[in-house]
């Protein structure tokens, strides 16, 4: 097992009923920036919830924060935070909500020149340091990213067609409410493609090399296991609360940080996936679906332990033949992906392969990008992976 340092501030507050206890978690000094995306969280209640556990606060209200956020909408909430001298930021939303205002918690304070730096560590580099954030709490509706209890904000930009990310332990979440009713109007799509995500977030710490971790490998199959389980039960009734309640707790450990201590990680088909998505504006979690299977094809000799204890214990492949055996399981997860309504074809999207392969290759080469734990995934490796 690798070394590792391991904290995780955020403070969970799982289960229904549980947004009215907002108003004993945010400041009750100072002035509160609620941040939402679109109409949904005032169609199913959420909204109104939030308000009255906020009854007496002083709240400004920032709407639009879009599915895969944009740096251009995010810039907005920063001048009006700027504006109104906001203490503290409530996102309440999915995963794109709360990782724009990840990015608004630090870009208020930033003292840099540009604030888009802080976002330059998907282009290659590091980014710039985030020395401040305004503290933040959130009320998850949409389980799928772990972004409510750990670190980690991705933004796209518009102008530039770059969806880009940072971290930083300055925005940690001070606490997330998750209330698995607030799940339950989500449109089957969201559903599926929380689920895919937060598979493919576990296949990233999971499927690398073998440390000798195998109480964290354990960990993890328990969340590939609930999330195959569960996934059906929701897709068939969506408004079963233990099915939602177990999808909602999988997805916040399928990245909080835990499964991947003292292992190697991939996130190779995060990477590729975030250019799909900045080039041709597909869901992150369709983007995952389509790279994940053939990135898997082509590491399947650097994977191959890994694939082969995979089959064995979440699909149950048994063969005496590794490769046949990695294959097979290859095979599985993309049935899986499949039998929650997420393609796994660039086709199935409209789009050509070939195209894709020559777009994205021409991206990572000019920032001369390499992905993977290997280091192996070169500008050349992602346009044969998009080809297939």
């Amino acid at each position: 097992m690798l070394n590792f340092v391991f904290h995780n501030p955020v403070k969970i507050v799982f289960g229904k009923g549980t947004i009215s206890q907002v108003g004993e978690l945010a400041p009750t000094k100072g002035r509160i920036m609620m941040t939402y995306g679109g109409g949904s969280i005032k169609r199913n209640g959420v909204y109104d919830q939030v308000k009255e556990a906020l009854k007496g606060r002083d709240v400004v209200e920032f709407e639009g924060i879009e599915a895969n956020p944009l740096y251009e909408t995010c810039m907005k909430a920063v001048k009006l935070c700027q504006k109104e001298k906001v203490d503290f930021i409530l996102a309440v939303g999915g995963g794109s909500v709360i990782d724009g205002s990840k990015f608004i918690a630090a870009a208020v304070p930033y003292q840099g020149k540009d604030t888009w730096d802080i976002l330059r560590a998907g282009a290659g580099d590091e980014g710039a340091e985030v020395k401040s954030a305004i503290p933040l709490g959130t009320v998850l509706t949409l389980p799928a990213t772990g972004t409510e209890m750990n670190a980690n904000s991705v933004v796209s930009r518009k102008s530039t067609m770059e969806k880009r990310y940072f971290s930083s332990p300055f925005v940690y979440p001070q606490f997330s409410i998750l209330d698995p009713e607030t799940t339950f109007t989500l449109p089957e799509k969201q559903t599926a493609n929380g689920i895919v995500d937060a598979f493919v977030h576990v296949v990233e710490q999971y499927l690398t090399v073998d440390v000798n971790s195998p109480l964290q490998d354990r960990q993890a199959e328990a969340v590939f296991l609930t999330l195959i389980e569960e996934a059906p039960k929701a897709l068939a009734n969506p408004r079963d609360y233990d099915a939602r309640a177990n999808i909602m707790w999988s997805a916040t450990c399928a990245l909080n940080g835990l499964i991947g201590c003292g292992v190697q990680q991939d996130w190779a088909t995060h990477m590729i996936g975030h250019e799909l998505t900045a080039v041709y504006g597909l869901d992150h979690a369709q983007t995952l679906a389509v790279v994940l299977p053939p990135l898997l094809r082509r590491q399947k000799k650097a994977k191959l332990d890994k694939l082969v204890k995979m089959g064995e214990r979440i699909f149950g492949i048994c063969a005496a033949d590794k490769d046949a055996a990695a294959e097979k399981t290859i095979v599985a997860i993309e049935a899986f992906f499949n039998s929650v309504g997420v393609p796994t074809t660039l086709s199935a999207y409209n789009i050509k392969s070939s195209e894709a392969a020559a777009v994205v290759y021409r991206r990572l080469k000019s920032l001369n990008s390499v992905f993977g734990e290997h280091a192996d995934i070169t500008p050349e490796a992602v346009r044969d992976i998009l080809s297939a």
